[in-house]
């Protein structure tokens, strides 16, 4: 889905929840906000998202879903299962749709607890990393202890951040 799709997507949201007289929420995280908010990438191949009213949200994306022919899970809050409280900033005040997005910090904690070991999550937390101005491992396991307990960072989260930054450190290098 690329970012003009999502915007659209959201637009009709809005209208249809518009026609429903519900004013809704929803905060966006993973590839949307790679792509909507920090231009890191060109796509993403579904919305990871919270939102409330969540069974009325999740009646109309289906509704959307069907009109326009994709994916059911376009929308979906499995990523719910990842989240803690963390800053949120509007990216859309529509007229029945607010639309948050995490900051970067909470997300580059988000994504590198969650990371699958593939081209997409690396490169979104090497382009986090790059954004933040991170200079040191060390400096990422600080942003993800602010919102989760460091018990939880997995060594295979540790091994992967330092191959980033080895990768990092390789390109600049060149």
């Amino acid at each position: 889905m690329l970012r003009d799709e999502i915007i659209k997507y959201l637009n009709i949201l809005n209208e249809k929840l518009q026609r429903r007289k519900v004013k809704g929420e929803i905060c966006l995280y993973g590839g949307a906000v790679m792509c909507l908010v920090f231009d890191a990438r060109p796509s993403t191949k579904d919305v990871d998202a919270i939102f409330y009213p969540a069974e009325i949200i999740r009646e109309i994306a289906k509704e959307i879903s069907n009109e326009y022919e994709l994916v059911d899970d376009w929308l979906n809050d499995g990523v719910k299962g990842f989240l803690v409280d963390h800053p949120k900033k509007v990216f859309l005040n529509l007229s029945h749709l607010v639309v948050m997005v995490a900051d970067s910090e909470y997300m580059l904690a988000m994504k590198s607890l969650s990371a699958r070991i593939d081209g997409t999550d690396s490169k979104d937390i090497e382009f986090l990393i790059k954004k933040l101005n991170i200079k040191a491992t060390e400096e990422v396991f600080k942003i993800i202890a602010k919102y989760y307990p460091r018990r939880i960072i997995r060594p295979a989260t540790q091994f992967f951040i330092e191959e980033i930054f080895d990768e990092i450190q390789n390109d600049s290098r060149s």
